[in-house]
């Protein structure tokens, strides 16, 4: 999967191609809710806002879908990230907006000032 597209929908295997290290950055840095599966295969559903792999017991912090927490999840507990909710941030990159506001610029006929 590369940087420029949407997880939303991921569904990833740990242990198939990618480690839950990974994972969880990637969850880290994507701008919607996911989906924590821990190992007794209860699911949580929130906002992971940190992590931390570099303590004696690693771990990522989720406020829950309602909004509760923060939550302390072991990585030791979790089996996989789903990544369920909408991507906000789909879409919304410096280079899509650049195209856009040179779109609208063509539009009214304005060229856009160098560097901008």
């Amino acid at each position: 999967m590369s940087d420029t597209e949407s997880l939303e929908g991921w569904v990833p295997a740990i242990g198939h191609g990618v480690t839950l290290e990974e994972v969880v950055e990637r969850a880290f840095d994507y701008r919607g809710n996911v989906t924590v599966v821990k190992a007794d295969g209860t699911r949580l559903e929130g906002y992971v806002f940190n992590r931390n792999r570099d303590v004696a017991v690693p771990f990522v912090q989720v406020f829950d879908r309602a909004g509760a927490g923060p939550l302390d999840i072991p990585y030791a507990d979790i089996r996989t990230i789903l990544f369920t909710g909408k991507d906000t941030a789909a879409g919304n990159s410096y280079a899509a907006w650049l195209r856009a506001k040179e779109a609208s610029q063509q539009r009214l006929g304005t060229p856009l000032p160098p560097g901008a």
